[in-house]
């Protein structure tokens, strides 16, 4: 690799560079017309079916999308991880290679080359953690069977019951269930299946399928006994009464770019729903639901924008705050006057999805999809306090200021893993297929929702309380 760069850094120096390097005098190097088009494209899997890529583990290279018969390299540096490989008539190919027991974790480049015509391209290899599974039985779990496609779950300390959400496949969407949960047995007392969405008119005056305003973020206003939900696919929300599951308000779609989280600051009235690959966080007006304002946050990334992902709420100091997964930054907003206090980068975080934040201690928790890991902020400066591995697919966190640790749903691993306030990590449980969500009670109790799809047991709700 680093003969590699350094032929780049020569050619972007000019040819004098590559006469005055002795190393690469030695040593003609041939220039054969590049080729026009590059398409090509590799991605990496485990060989077992709904695992990450651990080391030591077999991998499965699949490429796609080159020219029928073209030579394939995959190299790690200098090193070749395959035999060449030579593309379909349709131009993909599978190969299969072994990480060696000691593979560094994070994100490999690896160079994927043709020949002739000649190509390169870099393809990302992600090497999970293999976190070992341990202190399960700290904790006292039990499991409900709910619905297919569990999203979110939030709890009701007004009437003492969980809200979860599910939503099934891409558009139009038919599947989708907003549920009201016995908050100690997890049995379930209500579901609905929202109302039927607009189609699309085309150019002929034919309107398509809209399915329904399916569910997929959910907060509770126990001041209004209402919950609320975002709908990504419409891109707006809704409001039901927490009593039946009727409809209080449907927002019109468009009211909020791929919503994704809505939370709620109850002693303020307002509702904070962030717009996914948007600079932006809506705020709406719970005592008569309504748009009130709108929050632009801007990135501190030269040239990139930030995207509103995960929301965490503390309504007690009145802070929301709001993840960014395109820059990984934190954005910290006083929800009395609704303005941006700080904005945060997130050091060793890629793909930073989830935030939650401890009150006590002022520090923010901040989950990343892509790198594996939670990482904890200083609520006040923004430095790293730690980094911790927890698990392929961080996705969403939550701080239980009950038992004082942070919950950590792990979808590629399909763990829980629990750290305390300085990172250390406390537990892994595991057999929490695709985990997609943590939430908590605020008394002690978390509760997680997995989404795994047609297996047995996979769209399950967890209650989980850490045993005295």
């Amino acid at each position: 690799m680093n003969r590699i760069l350094a032929v780049s850094a020569a050619v972007l120096l000019g040819t004098s560079a590559l006469i005055s390097s002795p190393a690469l005098a030695q040593t003609a190097v041939a220039f054969p017309a590049p080729a026009r088009e590059f398409d090509g494209q590799v991605s990496f899997a485990s060989a077992e079916q709904g695992r990450p890529v651990l080391p030591g583990g077999e991998v499965v290279a699949t490429g796609r999308g080159f020219a029928p018969g073209q030579t394939v390299r995959i190299l790690h540096g200098a090193t070749p991880l395959v035999a060449d490989q030579t593309a379909s008539a349709e131009g993909g190919f599978q190969a299969r290679f072994r990480l060696p027991a000691d593979a560094a974790t994070g994100i490999h480049a690896l160079v994927v080359t043709s020949p002739s015509p000649y190509g390169a391209a870099v393809a990302e290899l992600k090497v999970s953690p293999d976190v070992p599974v341990s202190g399960a039985d700290r904790y006292t779990i039990l499991r409900g069977e709910a619905s297919r496609g569990l999203y979110q779950s939030a709890y009701s300390a007004r009437n003492d019951a969980l809200f979860v959400t599910s939503a099934v496949g891409r558009p139009p969407v038919r599947q989708s269930e907003l549920l009201r949960l016995d908050a100690d047995t997890l049995a379930i007392e209500a579901r609905l299946t929202p109302a039927a969405a607009p189609g699309r008119r085309n150019a002929a005056g034919e309107v398509s399928d809209g399915g329904v305003y399916a569910v997929y973020g959910v907060g509770v206003d126990d001041a209004h006994d209402t919950v609320w939900v975002t709908q990504s696919r419409q891109n707006t929300v809704a409001v039901y009464r927490q009593s039946d599951l009727s409809l209080v308000r449907q927002f019109e779609p468009g009211t909020v770019s791929h919503a994704r989280d809505v939370v709620i600051d109850a002693a303020q009235n307002k509702a904070y729903a962030s717009a996914t690959f948007e600079p932006e966080v809506v705020v709406f007006n719970t005592a008569n639901p309504d748009v009130a304002s709108r929050i632009t946050i801007a990135s501190t990334v030269r040239g990139q924008r930030f995207s509103a992902a995960s929301l965490s709420m503390d309504a007690t100091a009145h802070r929301l705050y709001v993840v960014s997964n395109s820059t990984n930054e934190v954005a910290v907003i006083d929800t009395r006057t609704d303005a941006v206090l700080n904005v945060f980068a997130v050091p060793g975080a890629r793909s930073a999805i989830g935030v939650s934040h401890d009150p006590q201690t002022d520090r923010i928790f901040v989950a990343a999809q892509g790198s594996d890991n939670v990482v904890i902020l200083n609520g006040e400066t923004g430095a790293v306090i730690a980094d911790t591995p927890v698990g392929a697919g961080a996705l969403n966190v939550v701080f239980d200021t009950a038992s004082r640790q942070a919950f950590v749903a792990n979808r590629g691993s399909s763990t829980i893993a629990v750290i305390d306030v300085d990172g250390r990590l406390v537990a892994n449980i595991d057999g929490a297929p695709q985990a997609n969500h943590v939430s908590t009670d605020g008394q002690g109790v978390i509760y997680a929702v997995t989404k795994g799809g047609e297996q047995d047991n996979a769209n399950t709700v967890w209650r989980i309380q850490p045993r005295r």
